[in-house]
């Protein structure tokens, strides 16, 4: 039996109520006295030159209250998108434009602003600025941006290369040689939104000390530094107030509107409210990285993977922004989560004309993801084994390395998450040949590995503050910005267990540059591993004053008290004991301090050498496993998920019902993967809308089952691991998996749909 009072519960979260009653204000919620409004002149065209842009009929347009180009713009060129604690250099800058000058590098980048009275005086005054485009042929193709003599995307480079990167260990050639099987495939993963509720927005003004204040729904708070360093401002005159998220998903992970409010507040000495148009969202920000992934898998006898071979090429789109850190991760991760003594990855990212890439949840782990579950199932096939048995031969197990030469130190326990998963479903009745309407049934399954927390040669760190009331309340402080999974509940559940309170007892303040200690991005899966080891060490130290003040009182060591029911008492003798705010009081009086910053650093590296990657990167691994069950209709090529079984290890659970919700949602997220279609044509989202992008729903995702493993042995507080991103990992192969199990046909290219799927059926009938 566990000991634990609240972790491992579903205790409430702070915001549950407000949420569950639509009173959470978002950032479109937000207004001030005397607000206009901002707008996006965005380019029509996906490469072209600007020759000149005439704004004087836009300025002169009655409410227009400014009207900004790239020429406004204090620093606009080669701006740094991140933010971090430190800066590497090497490449990894991602760099970007705030307002395009020169060459427009994909449609919809940002040409001019806007700030006037009404959002319809700013629409207005948008079609009023006339721009002079020189219409360019551009390129679209990654692959073919990289021959000699294609266009140049930024026109300021010599190539359209971003970067190379590599992973080998082992002699590939000689295992390859000793093969009795070898497995060769192409596939390709395509650029998919992340398609939040709450699009992009917020609201900026200029306080009286001449401090721009965002309030706006971001993943990276210190975000607030590059929007200073577009400004030409010191840091301390940009303060960065977030708010609760409609979903961010990576996609608010990258500055969206925060510097264009910035820059129209600033001129216009008015709070600016900028919300994007769902068209602006799907057409202009973000995407996950389209990837074109070559496996060349070899296999002993007895179905032991000895060889593999991967190429991978990515589609940066129209500037660098993450593409270099989502490309570490296709390549390290590029394996999976087996045993293979003889690999070699390269990858190679480009520049192209498409919308640019960048952060979505799964950030490169993903679209490796489907090509090495594919290459497992048809390796299976050759040799006669069963999907499950050839991941129990090769799966990683305690003490095993990782592609670049690294034991992971966390708990690797896949055999057991994939008995787990697999029974679940073999258990939930026995496979049937056909359904009832003669769709052909199929099972499918998938593991993967993802880590959490960010690159350790980032040197990340995060800093959480505690401070007891004198009525025995506890208030945590932290910069941690909240997408809607729990990540500061989860602070005050950590702190109220250690203290032996209820969770009403102990609020969070959350989210403001200037007010709360920095606790970093709430990105890679970190929050839980960084800000709740954080909290640990603050309301250790906190609680390190209570013991000795209560030690003393009762005549005994501070090592034999326990902190539960708001008291502090002898654990042997729990009749003697005092009351928590007693304790307080008498620490209060005698001046001991009753707030304490705590401060969490991740293992520290250094950036490795890309051309042979090696070592420790990331800090911990976290391991899932997907089963499920379709049926394909032969006849149109349509598709429907019958059973669902996530699994994933998480460590230890904090929040039972914030795990489960992690779980389920990044099962579902990642159904979408297999056949969301933006419809791109030459740099054109098509699918500009819900009514086109279309997404799951209930109706395409059955009740889902989870299996939670509870290993113990992650680096999180109390051995927890990071959930949120992983567990997206390995659903849409395990669909991959049962549609090749019903039908025989292997997917090889997404978005899968009707129309691909049942020429891909038709032709395995035909040959």
């Amino acid at each position: 039996m566990s000991d634990f009072k609240l972790i491992g519960t579903g205790a409430a979260r702070h915001d549950a109520w407000a949420k569950a009653k639509g009173e959470q204000a978002y950032s479109d919620d937000f207004a001030l006295p005397g607000m206009i409004y901002g707008k996006v002149l965005r380019s029509a065209y996906p490469a072209a030159v600007i020759k000149n842009i005439n704004t004087q009929k836009a300025k002169t347009l009655p409410g227009v209250h400014a009207v900004l180009t790239s020429a406004d713009v204090p620093r606009n060129t080669d701006v740094s998108k991140f933010g971090q604690m430190r800066d590497v250099g090497g490449g990894f800058e991602g760099l970007y434009k705030v307002l395009a000058d020169g060459k427009v590098r994909y449609k919809g980048e940002a040409v001019a602003l806007v700030a006037a009275d009404t959002e319809e005086i700013c629409e207005e005054a948008c079609r009023l600025i006339e721009v002079d485009y020189r219409i360019e042929p551009g390129v679209f193709c990654p692959e073919e941006a990289l021959l000699p003599g294609a266009y140049l995307v930024s026109g300021e480079d010599k190539s359209n290369q971003i970067m190379r990167t590599k992973v080998e260990k082992g002699d590939v050639e000689a295992a390859f040689a000793k093969a009795h099987v070898i497995v060769e495939n192409e596939y390709r993963t395509p650029a998919v939104d992340h398609a939040y509720i709450e699009t992009e927005g917020g609201v900026a003004w200029v306080d009286e000390n001449e401090v721009i204040t965002l309030r706006v729904g971001t993943q990276v708070l210190e975000h607030y530094r590059t929007v200073a360093k577009i400004m030409d401002l010191p840091h301390n005159k940009v303060r960065n107030m977030g708010v609760p998220m409609g979903g961010g998903f990576g996609g608010k992970e990258d500055i969206t509107v925060e510097s264009f409010l910035a820059l129209l507040a600033w001129h216009t000495r008015r709070p600016v409210k900028m919300i994007w148009s769902r068209e602006e969202s799907l057409e202009c920000h973000a995407k996950r990285h389209p990837e074109i992934l070559r496996y060349k898998t070899g296999a002993a006898k007895d179905g032991t993977i000895i060889a593999q071979q991967v190429e991978i090429v990515m589609d940066g789109g129209g500037y660098t922004y993450l593409t270099p850190w989502v490309q570490m991760y296709s390549t390290i991760y590029a394996p999976g989560c087996y045993r293979i003594d003889n690999l070699e990855v390269n990858s190679v990212s480009a520049f192209t004309n498409n919308t640019f890439a960048s952060a979505n949840r799964g950030f490169g782990s993903c679209q490796v993801n489907i090509a090495y579950e594919s290459q497992m199932d048809e390796v299976a096939a050759k040799l006669g084994i069963s999907p499950y048995e050839i991941r129990k031969i090769n799966c990683l197990r305690q003490g095993d390395e990782i592609s670049t030469g690294y034991i992971p130190e966390g708990s690797v326990v896949l055999e057991e998450l994939l008995d787990k998963t697999w029974e679940k479903l073999v258990n939930s009745g026995p496979k049937q040949e056909y359904t009832q309407e003669g769709w052909k049934i199929g099972r499918g399954l998938a593991c993967g590995m993802m880590p959490y927390g960010r690159l350790c040669f980032l040197h990340d760190s995060s800093r959480v503050g505690i401070r007891v009331e004198l009525d025995g309340s506890v208030t945590v402080r932290a910069g941690v910005p909240d997408l809607g999974g729990g990540q500061s509940s989860v602070l005050c559940q950590i702190a109220a267990e250690e203290l032996g309170l209820p969770i009403n007892k102990v609020h969070s303040f959350v989210m403001d540059t200037h007010l709360t200690p920095l606790a970093g991005t709430t990105t890679a899966t970190r929050q839980l591993y960084m800000s709740g080891n954080a909290c640990l060490v603050a309301v250790g130290q906190v609680k390190e004053v209570l013991a000795k003040k209560a030690a003393a009182a009762l005549n005994c060591l501070a090592a034999e008290l326990t902190f539960a029911g708001e008291r502090i008492f002898l654990t042997k003798e729990p009749e003697r004991g005092l009351a928590f705010v007693q304790v307080v009081a008498q620490a209060s009086n005698d001046g001991e301090p009753l707030f304490c910053e705590g401060q969490f650093n991740a293992p520290f590296t250094e950036v490795p050498d890309l051309t042979n990657i090696k070592g420790r990167i990331h800090p911990d691994l976290t391991f899932t496993a997907h089963a499920v069950e379709v049926a394909v209709d032969e006849e149109t090529g349509q598709y429907k998920i019958l059973k669902l079984i996530a699994g994933i290890d998480a460590g230890r659970v904090i929040n039972r019902n914030s795990c489960e919700g992690q779980v389920e949602g990044g099962a579902v997220y990642n159904v979408g993967y297999v056949n969301e279609n933006l419809g791109w044509e030459k740099g054109i989202t098509r699918a500009n809308s819900f009514a086109t992008y279309l997404i799951p729903t209930a109706l395409d995702v059955p009740d889902l089952e989870t299996v939670i493993l509870e290993s113990g042995g992650g680096l999180g507080p109390y051995g927890a691991k990071g959930v949120g991103e992983p567990s997206d990992n390995s659903i849409a192969p395990a669909i991959l998996n049962a549609i090749r199990d019903a039908t025989g046909y292997r997917v090889t290219s997404m978005p899968v749909t009707p129309e691909s799927l049942l020429a891909g059926v038709k032709s395995i009938h035909n040959s």
